[in-house]
């Protein structure tokens, strides 16, 4: 195996390079965060695509997401590091006030925050007030969560299930079915039955409990992979760093508890290579971390591999269903009674063509802790959700799509169950941190959580010894 002894000749120079496992957005942030304090950063990523499980993906169709997201204005630290390599908030995303909104004459609701930037609690007030297909008593029940809520500081002494919570605040089965049960699947992609009622309560602190900027929520019009990751490669070369996809890191030594050597496999190398950083962030996959870290010679890592490989994947399948190019919805998207006993499957339903010119035409449907529905063989669950969409806007050319596609990212996220330990971004081993949506914090695994983590890594190596 080839050796590069640049490390050995200057480990001055060594101590300032670190290597950046994994080019998600996890990875990414702590590349971007690292290259702007002055190391010289290289990111590996075996796949050759960067983003992780938020990325573009080629099709035989076209280029598309590998899953609709919504992001939200209480996401700090996504919008600042998109802010700092470059990207214009006002052409990446569309800025839509906090809603719940499903289709005329279905039996659902139409919640929508004021335009007017109202101080929190008015702003769920006026909402309240406006708010179309609820009863007084589910008015009433909301409002009563949302003081208890605030009062509580949206802390529970002990965690349990969402459900569970929502039994205790008295909601109203309509509420539930048409807000709570919608939101805790979009958020946490975990059925509220199995969902932990503290993380929901901090996305909802930062949401319906925050300023009214703070609940707004952003709608990627460029691709996954535009919005942050390729402007971080973009950043991270910029200031003396190198991105390098196609390269597999098959192994992590320690010299010394001062350098760490890589084996690094892959046409991106051109073979196999090992060389030497200063430090490294470790931003796969939970279950890729745990491999790499078992195998670390003299190192006892048996708790932290038995807590990463202790998540509970969940699923999210995005049906995207092409109709002609003036075909369009009345809003960028809807919620919908999803009844999967009916064949009835989707989420939410997001009008492409709202959001990108290039893509009229384009319905992408949303089914979160998708497993069962992605079980369904793709035609069928495609003509069922084509189906459901014509019988909800009554249009009956939304029955025959031109074409459809079916992705399904089997491990888009881990359960968020009810009192989950996730693992801290330290690690124990000296300039070996960890970076991914499934490390301790607040959020549940969204793309916020990741770029925290990221951010929270860069800090703990700054911080160390690496100098």
């Amino acid at each position: 195996m080839p050796v590069d002894k640049r490390g050995q000749a200057d480990s001055g120079v060594v101590a300032r390079s670190i290597a950046v496992i994994g080019a998600g957005w996890a990875g990414c942030a702590a590349a971007v965060e690292l290259a702007r304090a002055g190391y010289k950063v290289t990111v590996l990523e075996a796949a050759r695509s960067l983003g992780g499980r938020a990325r573009r993906v080629e099709t035989d169709r076209k280029q598309l997401d590998n899953g609709q997201h919504i992001l939200l204005g209480a996401y700090s630290e996504t919008l600042r590091l998109m802010k700092l390599t470059g990207v214009d908030r006002e052409q990446a995303l569309l800025t839509l006030p906090l809603q719940m909104r499903y289709a005329p004459d279905t039996g659902g609701m139409d919640f929508i925050a004021p335009a007017l930037p109202l101080p929190a609690p008015l702003h769920l007030a006026a909402a309240l007030l406006r708010a179309k297909g609820l009863q007084r008593e589910d008015k009433l029940s909301l409002a009563r969560f949302s003081t208890t809520a605030r009062w509580m500081g949206w802390q529970l002494d002990t965690d349990c299930s969402v459900s569970e919570l929502l039994q205790r605040f008295d909601q109203t089965e309509r509420l539930i079915q048409l807000m709570w049960r919608p939101l805790c699947l979009a958020a946490l992609n975990t059925p509220p039955e199995r969902a932990s009622a503290q993380v929901f309560l901090n996305v909802l602190r930062d949401s319906l409990g925050a300023k009214r900027r703070a609940s707004d929520m952003l709608l990627p019009r460029a691709d996954l992979s535009a919005l942050f990751p390729e402007a971080a490669t973009r950043y991270i070369m910029a200031n003396g760093g190198s991105v390098r996809s196609g390269a597999k890191v098959q192994a992590l030594r320690s010299i010394e508890g001062r350098l760490w050597q890589l084996d690094i496999s892959g046409a991106a190398v051109g073979g196999t290579w090992s060389t030497y950083f200063g430090g490294v962030v470790l931003a796969t996959g939970a279950a890729q971390a745990a491999a790499l870290l078992h195998d670390i010679p003299d190192a006892d890592t048996t708790a932290l591999c038995s807590q990463l490989t202790a998540f509970e994947p969940e699923a999210i399948t995005t049906v995207y269903l092409q109709y002609e190019a003036a075909t369009r919805l009345d809003l960028p998207f809807y919620a919908l009674l999803d009844d999967p006993d009916s064949h009835q499957y989707g989420q939410f339903v997001f009008d492409r063509g709202q959001l990108d010119a290039t893509q009229n035409g384009l319905l992408a449907v949303i089914i979160s802790a998708s497993g069962p529905a992605a079980a369904q063989p793709q035609e069928l669950l495609a003509e069922a959700v084509a189906v459901q969409l014509a019988v909800v806007f009554q249009r009956p050319e939304l029955g025959r799509p031109a074409w459809f596609k079916v992705i399904t990212e089997k491990r888009a996220t881990y359960a968020s169950s009810p009192g989950l330990v996730r693992p801290d971004n330290a690690t124990g081993l000296p300039g070996l941190v960890l970076a991914g949506d499934y490390t301790a914090g607040a959020y549940p695994a969204t793309l916020e959580m990741a770029v925290r983590s990221g951010v929270t890594a860069a800090q703990l190596l700054k911080g160390s010894a690496v100098q």
